[in-house]
């Protein structure tokens, strides 16, 4: 009797293990809100964490070390009652094969959210109905983080979790927030990062991510010198993109999330390879274009 208790216990904790899919950090900044209650927000921070890191997101069973790793930081600039608005960073990181060192894959800011939080009010979720904004939000980011990490492990392999991102959307058109309707924001905002991962004039996008990872960065720790040009390749498959429409958002986020580390990568690189990449880079991100200099000025 005791050893059915004991396996039964066991049982019930691997289901509980198999059912969560994210190690995802959540931080709220209420720096700009004065006279803050800083038990509500430990609250809301305590509530988010159970709600993204304590149930099932993806259909995949997904082993421990597997767990999709990233950060939510709410940094809130106004709490009028129980609405609250400010910014969102979304983080999204991804472990590169037989090494210690782990990609940014997305690190860029959401700067319209809007929510109403009640303190100890329970957080609800449901795929077929809006049932809140701040819920709403938090799953189209873990969806995204689903697709986008899946992508970089087998091509277009996200396409799921970018079907989902696009209903979250679609119930959120009869809402009062910001950032879901194609006349907001200027093409920069939930609307059109999805719309843009999801047009399949652009899918060459999912080319770029899966080669960038899997076909690039994975094989680097054992031969540097190939991992580097496969990247250099994928860069020029995201020209591709950009030649179809220049600032794209979709485009914005990658490079982005990227820059840092393809200067890092490229550093190394040989003469030629620099060049090519400097002037890609140049392309995509001309605001930043003197940051890439890095690059060519590394022996």
């Amino acid at each position: 009797m005791k050893k059915i208790i004991i396996l039964t216990f066991l049982f019930l904790l691997t289901l509980s293990v198999s059912a969560q899919d994210f190690r995802c950090q959540v931080s709220i900044n209420t720096s700009q809100i004065s006279g803050s209650n800083r038990n509500r927000y430990d609250a809301l921070r305590e509530a988010l964490t159970t709600f993204i890191n304590d149930q099932k997101w993806c259909s995949y069973n997904l082993r421990n070390n597997e767990r999709i790793e990233c950060a939510l930081l709410l940094n809130l600039s106004d709490a009028s009652g129980d609405v609250m608005t400010g910014t969102m960073t979304i983080q999204l990181q991804r472990p590169v094969y037989n090494a210690s060192y782990k990609s940014t894959v997305l690190n860029f800011v959401d700067k319209n959210i809007k929510f109403t939080y009640e303190e100890g009010a329970p957080l609800e979720y449901s795929e077929s109905t809006n049932l809140g904004q701040l819920t709403s939000l938090v799953a189209f980011y873990l969806n995204l983080f689903l697709a986008v990490d899946f992508d970089t492990f087998s091509n277009n392999g996200g396409a799921e979790y970018y079907s989902k991102c696009n209903n979250i959307i679609s119930l959120n058109q009869n809402s009062s927030e910001p950032g879901w309707k194609s006349f907001e924001g200027n093409h920069n905002n939930r609307y059109w990062l999805i719309e843009n991962f999801t047009n399949g004039q652009y899918s060459k996008i999912h080319d770029f991510l899966y080669t960038y990872h899997r076909l690039g960065l994975d094989v680097m720790a054992e031969s540097p010198d190939a991992g580097r040009s496969v990247i250099a390749e994928s860069l020029r498959t995201l020209q591709q993109v950009n030649a179809q429409r220049s600032g794209l958002y979709m485009i914005q986020v990658i490079v982005q999330s990227k820059a840092d580390e393809i200067i890092n990568i490229f550093k190394q690189g040989l003469p030629g390879e620099k060049t090519q990449v400097v002037n890609i880079l140049k392309q995509l991100d001309p605001a930043n274009s003197s940051k890439y200099d890095a690059i060519n000025a590394s022996k």
